[in-house]
């Protein structure tokens, strides 16, 4: 009788798991995210932590307005006919600057992109002002448009005037500061677009008939669009933040009283640091809505590819 002997059954062997690190790693979480550390600790300490401290200092009332409620920072400045009238001072530079700057930077912008004699010398001198910063063109506004400067000078030289031009401390000198010290940023940004736009898509319209017009107007332009409103969000946040050139070049207890400088008065003169902050609140709250209203039409254009270098 034969004995019958049975195999002992062998388990299957199990899945190896995945290490943590390499499932980590397959949805982008490395080592290298640790680059990102610095960043982000600057942006949190200079930019995160201020706001929110702001923010809450803004609902903690000060003077005459501590007790008014949480609110009355916010409330003092809004019933003050003065102060609320920064907010349309503000916006009535801003956006004239805005325009012109994204305005005058397409036409410049597209004819730079063909190459031709002395284009390098030409781009240098459209972005040297980015050098100067806000007080030296202020400075430079008062030496060459004042009443006594270089440009009433010479228009009395040519008797075109009896009597200077004013051009500073007023309306026009702030807005000629935002001019010079934001177009080459417009132009800068302006002309990237442009390069990323491929030439053949115009010359495909060319040999279709169409002329240079209709090339820029139903080629070029809107495919330049979106990058043109985000141009012109850069631009007016620039041009809103204005503050040396309106305390410079302007007239900064009347007709250039900007929401900044209501903001610093009301901070560092009158040291009520909640409303001070609360003015700050709604300066950004008023910037992010022309933002979000600029990427809200944005969206709606055309983002794909355009075929250039980008």
């Amino acid at each position: 009788m034969s004995t019958l002997t049975t195999e002992p059954s062998v388990a299957p062997p199990e899945p190896t798991r995945t290490a943590l690190r390499h499932r980590m790693a397959e949805r982008g979480v490395d080592r290298t995210l640790l680059l990102l550390l610095p960043g982000v600790v600057a942006v949190i300490a200079l930019f995160v932590y201020p706001f929110v401290y702001g923010l809450q200092l803004s609902f903690q009332p000060q003077g005459v307005n501590a007790h008014g409620g949480v609110f009355a920072s916010y409330s003092a400045f809004f019933h003050d006919k003065f102060a609320r009238g920064s907010i349309g001072t503000t916006f009535y530079l801003a956006i004239p600057a805005s325009l012109i700057n994204v305005g005058f930077a397409v036409p410049i912008s597209y004819r730079m992109r063909s190459q031709f004699r002395g284009k390098r010398l030409l781009l240098t001198i459209l972005v040297i002002p980015i050098t100067l910063g806000t007080v030296l063109t202020a400075e430079g506004i008062l030496e060459y448009f004042g009443p006594v400067g270089w440009f009433n000078s010479a228009l009395k030289w040519l008797h075109l005037i009896s009597g200077p031009v004013t051009l500073t401390n007023n309306y026009w000198g702030v807005l000629l500061s935002l001019i010079i010290s934001g177009f080459p940023f417009a132009f800068l940004l302006t002309h990237s677009y442009l390069s990323g736009i491929h030439p053949s898509l115009e010359k495909a319209a060319a040999t279709l008939g169409a002329g240079w017009w209709q090339r820029f107007r139903h080629v070029t332009f809107p495919l330049l669009l979106p990058g043109l409103l985000t141009t012109f969000c850069l631009t007016f946040v620039l041009a809103f933040t204005v503050f040396p050139s309106a305390m410079m070049v302007g007239d900064p207890d009347g007709k250039t009283h900007v929401i900044s400088i209501e903001a610093y008065e009301q901070a560092l003169q009158k040291f009520n640091y909640s409303q001070g902050c609360a003015i700050a609140m709604v300066m950004t709250a008023l910037m992010f809505a022309v933002i979000g209203a600029a990427m809200a039409l944005r969206s709606r254009l055309y983002t794909g590819s355009t075929g250039g270098k980008g």
